[in-house]
């Protein structure tokens, strides 16, 4: 070949979706790459197996380290001289060749939604494939009310009235759950904090069908990896009922 080309290896959630997704967008504008899946295997890896076998032949397992790794090789920096410590940094292949990795989650269920609906939320964690590896009831203190509620909302004076008022206003149902990609998976069945735009999006939403308004909405979930490590901490300080989860072991839940 007589000119350079750029092979990128690229990190996501749905990768292979939305990478394929983003490239027929393109084409649009310029040529009909979006008509040929054919074409689209010219540009891109289609499947983890064959992104794994193209990944060996343009990078080293030193050349891709998940940010895990390297906040933990951060971490080592700050360690007293002299202490033992090691890590191993875990590369992209380790993940594309053991799947999808267990992660853990927290559902609280609001006050009024679960005391009429828990045999049939129950039910439906346990089609979509979680376990619960966490629960218990809790009167929730305004402070810790506060820390679950957006920035938007905080920014609106009567609005955090409202939240903070009815998240303190009766028992809650806390629930630590435990599947693949856990954080995302939950968040897209609970859809949209307003119930009429879940609605509108998706009747089957849990938002839905649990929610009447956007401050009883029926639930809460967390919205992202830290912010779910960081919620079980807060209300599992003593400890899960789960297998073996090496992400919960690294992060000291």
């Amino acid at each position: 070949m007589s000119n350079p080309v750029l092979v990128c290896a690229l990190r996501r959630t749905n990768a292979f979706r939305v990478l394929a997704d983003a490239l027929k967008r393109l084409a649009q504008c310029g040529e009909k790459l979006s008509k040929s899946g054919s074409l689209l295997q010219t540009i891109m890896a289609l499947t983890p197996e064959v992104t794994f076998r193209q990944a060996t032949l343009f990078f080293t397992e030193t050349d891709l380290v998940t940010e895990h790794a390297y906040r933990l090789l951060q971490s080592l920096c700050f360690s007293l001289v002299g202490e033992s410590r090691r890590c191993r940094a875990e590369s992209l292949f380790t993940y594309l060749q053991t799947g999808a990795q267990i992660l853990c989650t927290v559902l609280l269920i609001k006050p009024g939604a679960w005391s009429h609906s828990l045999a049939g939320i129950l039910r439906k964690l346990d089609l979509e494939k979680f376990s619960v590896v966490g629960m218990k009831h809790i009167n929730l203190e305004p402070d810790i009310a506060l820390g679950l509620l957006s920035s938007e909302v905080k920014q609106d004076p009567a609005a955090l009235e409202a939240h903070r008022s009815y998240l303190t206003s009766g028992t809650a149902l806390v629930l630590c759950l435990q599947r693949p990609n856990a954080v995302k998976k939950l968040i897209d069945l609970l859809g949209p904090e307003d119930p009429e735009l879940a609605q509108a999006v998706d009747p089957c939403l849990w938002r839905a069908q649990y929610g009447v308004s956007t401050v009883q909405n029926g639930f809460y979930g967390s919205q992202s990896y830290e912010i779910a490590v960081r919620d079980v901490k807060l209300f599992f300080p003593e400890g899960l009922c789960y297998a073996d989860c090496q992400t919960l072991e690294e992060e000291e839940v």
